[in-house]
């Protein structure tokens, strides 16, 4: 201990050991901007527990007669108190994950394209185009599944049955892939069509979530793989996918959300069945968005509040499943990278 520490008055000595406190004034602009933030998020979380509050409302009534059973039912005769969402619950689902197998694997190499081995003078020409797929109506994807892609792929689909017909997702009831001469109206309208029409709608908004986690993979490991010989591909592979992981994960739990939700572009393609129906090839689905779409303008009273609480499903499962890739988001390099 110095001389001056003796020297100094014990009163002094703890005054100069208390931290000052600082303070900064954010001033007007900054309070009304965190203001305007706040504000529109709680007017976008009481839009949504008002939407929820509302498709609640009015189900209650087709609800509270249908009980658990609205969940394992397939049929839908709701004024004959014979209905239920287990049909249309599954083919949601199967033409959904049909639609990410095709749009995760064509997101991740659009993005990786635009981020590492685009020219510079091309980049942002191919950012707007992706981002133009995103604005195209649903209902030109549906017409142009319904009237061009469905011939084309029916092909496909026969010879995916042939080969792979011994997996139950991709068998057939009766039709028999390796005849020439059969019928091909048993592989239209199916989940499988649905499912690729889906995915070109789910693509955009995926790719673009990737794109801008793989173009804030840090500089610093990028010409550090480098240095150590790595090539582009090894370094996209050691670098580029690992940071960008939970925002690969993040886009394709929301376009799984658009997926889930679709409606026009699947009402134009399936044949609506009431029935679970797994044979994703074979003629046949239906859709929750469907249902509602199919049975709005005849329904009663009573079979609005059933659709009201078919509704009242897909809201909540895609909640869960937008709040899901939100979290992975935030939890991953790349998310904290970019709240940082």
């Amino acid at each position: 201990m110095t001389t001056e520490a003796h020297d100094r008055p014990p009163a002094a000595a703890a005054v100069e050991d208390v931290p000052r406190r600082l303070y900064a004034d954010p001033g007007l602009p900054d309070r009304v901007f965190r203001g305007v933030a706040r504000g529109g998020g709680g007017f976008v979380l009481a839009v949504m527990l008002l939407v929820g509050g509302f498709l609640l409302y009015r189900a209650w009534q087709a609800l509270s007669r249908a009980g658990f059973s609205f969940l394992t039912t397939q049929a839908w005769e709701p004024d004959a108190g014979n209905f239920g969402i287990a049909a249309v619950l599954t083919g949601t689902v199967l033409i959904a994950l049909v639609a990410i197998c095709f749009a995760v694997p064509l997101a991740i190499g659009t993005a990786l394209y635009i981020c590492e081995y685009s020219p510079p003078r091309l980049r942002q020409t191919l950012i707007s185009l992706v981002d133009l797929m995103a604005a195209v109506p649903s209902v030109v994807y549906g017409l142009w599944g319904l009237f061009f892609l469905q011939g084309h792929v029916l092909g496909t689909a026969r010879w995916i049955a042939r080969y792979f017909g011994w997996f139950p997702l991709f068998k057939v009831d009766g039709a028999d892939p390796s005849d020439p001469l059969a019928t091909a109206t048993v592989y239209t309208s199916s989940t499988f069509v649905a499912g690729i029409v889906v995915a070109l709608m789910v693509a955009p908004i995926a790719c673009s979530v990737m794109r801008e986690v793989f173009s804030q993979a840090p500089v610093g490991e990028r010409e550090g793989a480098y240095a150590l010989g790595a090539t582009r591909w090894g370094m996209i592979r050691s670098v580029v996918l690992p940071f960008g992981k939970g925002g690969m994960i993040g886009g394709t739990m929301l376009g799984l959300g658009r997926a889930l939700g679709e409606t026009i572009g699947v009402y134009l393609i399936i044949s609506p069945v009431f029935a679970v129906q797994p044979h994703i090839l074979q003629n046949g689905s239906s859709s929750v968005s469907s249902l509602i779409a199919l049975r709005y303008g005849e329904a009663s009273e009573f079979g609005m509040s059933a659709l009201m609480a078919a509704g009242l499903a897909l809201f909540l499962m895609t909640l869960v499943v937008n709040f899901a890739a939100s979290s992975i988001v935030a939890r991953s390099r790349s998310g904290a990278a970019s709240d940082s």
